[in-house]
């Protein structure tokens, strides 16, 4: 990736997130997400009962949180550009689909990780409260940012597929669900028993929950986090792929 082409990827990484402060997605998104992880961690998490001192049950339904509330970021991504006609219109500009892809990726990344980094005060929390370890903590930060542009590049290349907001949603979300349940032992004893092991295998080893939950305990395996940006660029390769027969059209 040559200068030219990272210069092009900041402009529209810089359009894109000063988009979602001028509208008030932005920070309805913002204010859901830590009301909700807040309620869950509190409530269904027992946060206190469980006196540890340990933010797991703040992590544990992030996946949850991501399947409902990244969704509506990603669906934007395309399917409005294609409704407006401004895809047409940005297909006119010095700028490869790769860039605008990536750029426009990244923007949306960049503010599902502020929305997680204004979590901070659980974790001032809990090291008032005890002495935790914070490493597994930071490493849980990272997988759950890592697996919201998993979330995120899915719904990518589902919003370029159509120029309809709610299908892309809708997709968006029973996709996501699929990867997230292919790891569960459940669904795993179902597919042994009418799939080849080596592809009931290949499936369960595509869960995002899996992976995530690895990185989650404080493993950081580079098998986990190679899992989740190479997830990411393949379905960003593939909203370049649709975005191609789109303009062929």
């Amino acid at each position: 990736m040559n200068q030219m082409s990272l210069t092009r990827i900041g402009v529209v990484y810089r359009r894109e997130l000063q988009s979602y402060f001028v509208t008030p997605l932005a920070y309805i998104f913002i204010a859901v997400f830590l009301l909700l992880s807040g309620f869950l961690t509190f409530e269904l998490g027992s946060f206190f009962a469980r006196e540890q001192a340990d933010l797991l049950s703040f992590f544990l339904f992030h996946p949850w949180l991501y399947l409902v509330l990244v969704p509506p970021l990603s669906m934007r991504l395309w399917a409005e550009e294609r409704r407006s006609g401004n895809l047409e219109l940005l297909m006119t500009l010095p700028l490869s689909l790769y860039d605008s892809v990536l750029g426009k990726f990244l923007a949306a990344w960049t503010f599902t990780g502020i929305a997680l980094l204004l979590s901070f005060p659980l974790w001032l929390t809990v090291n008032y409260l005890g002495d935790p370890d914070n490493g597994i903590i930071a490493a849980a930060y990272c997988g759950s940012w890592l697996m919201s542009g998993a979330f995120l590049a899915v719904g990518s290349c589902l919003s370029a597929a159509t120029k309809n907001q709610v299908i892309a949603y809708v997709l968006t979300v029973m996709l996501c669900l699929l990867f997230i349940l292919a790891g569960l032992p459940m669904l795993q004893d179902v597919l042994q028993a009418v799939l080849p092991e080596v592809l009931a295998q290949g499936i369960a080893n595509l869960s995002l929950l899996t992976h995530f939950q690895s990185i989650s305990r404080g493993v950081l395996d580079i098998r986990d986090l190679l899992f989740f940006i190479l997830f990411a660029l393949c379905w960003l390769g593939a909203t370049v792929v649709v975005l191609n027969l789109k303009k062929a059209e």
